[in-house]
């Protein structure tokens, strides 16, 4: 690898392991953790790749792409974040950034990244004359998970291409949300986005007046597993009049279609024709560890909207993060949404939120599969959604070491836990030298204080 990296972040360790890394891969390395410096590097026409955090103390690592667009055409630039929302990746891949990253990252990956960035020409620009989105606070796609962010990449990448897009997902993981989002960064932002009902298809004029509500934008056949028959051949009936101007269509279903497919529920024809990208919303079980960051993120909406402030004490948010939360992301709101106007003090207590919980289904323990699942059978399971997610592409390169790096944290802290903090005894569990548990808590940034033993 050939070339000069202007590394810009706020963290010194960051900082630190990049000029390390790209030093020995036999780059050149400028850091700092000011953008004001980074921006003059740029002008002064250093640098043949930019490594970028977002927020900086000095501004904004988005907010600057168009300037360094302006002032240096083709400089490749690549953004690291910690703000793990799917507002970052499109905005990022709006801004024409040449790839995104979520942090923590993976470093080999990140490598991986920046010798072809280093190679390959800044990709054309896209849409120039869209006007730029602001916001995007209350947008309640939050998660620094894998499965989440894999779901980002994906969404940044069609949503302005013309492919029909299969949403789907389990009731109340805010599959409509995805929809409305991919049409609201989308250059049909402007044109109107239409839900369409299977009441809407009905009658001789159904389907002309669906495509002339929604012409040019967006529409989306909500639930589209529960349409008759009928209403599917209209469907396709309709897909194939559409003619100039013809909108993005959209659908959306908690049902494996495919499995309908196969029992004959649903037509062959209009199942390949929505299909052209399947994006998979995962349920809340699938994301424990984003569990605490929405319920962070609801909190603080609640309190714009309400006028209350809450938090929730440590054994309260211990609770949200176990429970099964059935109702997904919408339940999840609901519920804090609650307690923010029952709960009697600022901070809401274990015994409030199990009162809350009490009156609603399912109440009981997180658990990755059904009852009796072999270990091997739920990360199996787990490990083809992720590759799943990747709309048949394959993952980044890097697959072995990414996935070692989501299990090595949870056993370890989880261990620690059941060892009471105790690391000669957790180290003895786990079967690994005490020191190199120690070097694994601190590189994997493991907290050790405050633990108890689980019961």
């Amino acid at each position: 690898m050939d070339g000069t990296v202007l590394v810009a972040d706020d963290d010194r360790t960051i900082r630190t392991v990049l000029t390390q890394a790209l030093t020995r891969a036999g780059c050149k390395v400028h850091a700092t953790s000011s953008l004001m410096t980074l921006m003059r590097w740029v002008e002064e026409g250093k640098g043949d790749l930019v490594i970028s955090d977002v927020v900086m103390p000095d501004g904004n690592g988005l907010e600057a792409l168009p300037r360094i667009s302006k002032l240096r055409p083709g400089l490749p630039v690549i953004v690291i974040s910690a703000q793990n929302t799917i507002m970052t990746a499109i905005q990022a891949a709006e801004a024409e950034a040449y790839d995104y990253l979520p942090k923590p990252f993976d470093l080999p990956d990140l490598m991986k990244r920046s010798a072809r960035a280093l190679d390959m020409k800044r990709r054309a620009p896209v849409n120039k004359a869209a006007p730029p989105r602001e916001g995007g606070d209350d947008l309640p796609l939050v998660g620094r998970t894998q499965a989440m962010q894999a779901l980002y990449r994906l969404v940044a990448r069609v949503m302005n291409t013309d492919l029909p897009v299969l949403v789907t997902g389990e009731s109340g993981t805010g599959k409509s949300l995805i929809a409305r989002a991919i049409h609201d960064f989308s250059d049909r932002r402007t044109l109107p986005f239409v839900v369409a009902q299977a009441a809407d298809l009905q009658g001789v004029e159904g389907p002309a007046s669906l495509l002339s509500r929604a012409k040019g934008g967006s529409l989306v056949f909500d639930e589209v597993a529960d349409y008759d028959e009928e209403t599917q051949a209209r469907i396709v009936r309709m897909l194939d009049m559409m003619g100039d101007n013809a909108p993005r269509i959209m659908s959306t279903s908690q049902v494996d279609l495919a499995s309908r497919l196969e029992s004959g529920a649903f037509r062959q024809d209009l199942y390949y024709r929505l299909g052209g990208v399947t994006l998979h919303v995962p349920s809340l079980r699938e994301r424990v560890d984003d569990i605490p960051l929405l319920a962070d993120h609801f909190l603080a909406r609640g309190e714009r909207d309400l006028g209350a402030t809450r938090r929730l004490s440590n054994e309260a948010r211990d609770l949200v993060r176990a429970y099964s939360w059935p109702g997904n992301v919408r339940q999840l709101e609901n519920t804090l949404r609650r307690l923010m106007v029952t709960s009697a003090e600022a901070e809401i207590t274990r015994a409030e939120v199990e009162a809350v919980l009490g009156n609603q289904p399912a109440m009981e323990p997180l658990k990755g599969g059904g009852e009796g699942e072999k270990l091997s059978s739920s990360v199996a399971r787990h490990l083809r959604r992720y590759f799943d997610l990747h709309g048949g592409a394959l993952p980044p390169p890097g697959v072995y070491q990414r996935i070692l790096r989501e299990v090595e944290p949870p056993l370890i802290e989880i261990a620690l836990d059941a060892t009471a903090g105790n690391q000669a005894k957790c180290a003895d569990l786990l079967g690994i030298n005490r020191n190199t548990l120690r070097k694994k808590i601190t590189d994997l940034d493991i907290r050790v204080t405050r633990r108890r033993k689980l019961m």
